[in-house]
């Protein structure tokens, strides 16, 4: 009898190197349960997590997601694990990663990162490399802004053609954070091509088109860890 074994993957999150809102002086980062909750749902299943950042060392978290989930356990699990903890503050550069290595990549949400992904080729080149190389290409809220820069070989926008989510303008006009945004993030995702599924305001909303997982907001990031777990 042949036992089919699934093997630990290997998972890289991207998180921001950003700390600052936009021209303001509010402190921004990555947002707590869009790291803690597929951290936890990817753990469980015995996968491997590598952190990785624009600039490498300590990642900041946008303070007001701690605030906002201080009562919410698997992100005090998270905060309380001082292995991950030491790992998000010392995360690695993208120069000392290499695609092969990873059968996914996941993008973390928060406002972070709009500033410092959209334009990061070095991470984009890493994305593609997992992507091309049969890998899943993940993201959560504005998280998905790290697909902006993502072309394969072929110079087709990964997101072409695909259906793909991430927090909506709708949202973003909600938070009344739209003037201090770069772009609208929606709207860019629908330029490049991608096929934009929205659900109401601060409901789950998670898409899966092949090997790419998107996912709408912080409601979103359970389901699209476990969305995850399951292809890998």
């Amino acid at each position: 009898m042949v036992l089919n074994v699934k093997m630990p993957a290997k998972v890289l999150f991207v998180l921001t190197s950003h700390d600052k809102l936009g021209a303001t002086d509010h402190k921004t980062g990555w947002y707590l349960p869009e790291v803690a909750h597929p951290y936890q749902v990817l753990k469980a299943k015995g996968h491997e997590i590598t952190f990785l950042s624009p600039k490498g060392g300590k990642a900041p978290m946008d303070p007001g997601s701690g605030e906002a989930f201080k009562d919410d356990q698997i992100c005090k699990d998270l905060l309380a694990n001082k292995e991950a903890m030491s790992a998000i503050d010392n995360t690695r550069k993208p120069s000392e990663i290499k695609a092969s290595d990873f059968k996914a990549i996941f993008y973390a949400g928060g406002h972070g990162p709009m500033f410092d992904l959209p334009e990061n080729q070095e991470i984009a080149k890493i994305g593609v490399g997992i992507y091309e190389n049969g890998g899943i290409v993940s993201a959560v809220c504005h998280g998905p802004v790290g697909l902006v820069p993502l072309k394969l070989s072929n110079g087709d926008h990964l997101i072409k053609g695909k259906k793909v989510t991430s927090f909506t303008n709708e949202e973003e006009d909600g938070v009344q954070l739209t003037p201090v945004m770069p772009f609208p993030l929606e709207t860019k995702l629908k330029e490049l091509g991608g096929t934009f599924v929205a659900a109401d305001m601060w409901k789950p909303n998670v898409q899966v088109d092949g090997r790419l997982i998107t996912g709408q907001n912080p409601a979103s990031a359970t389901p699209v860890g476990e969305a995850l777990a399951k292809l890998l």
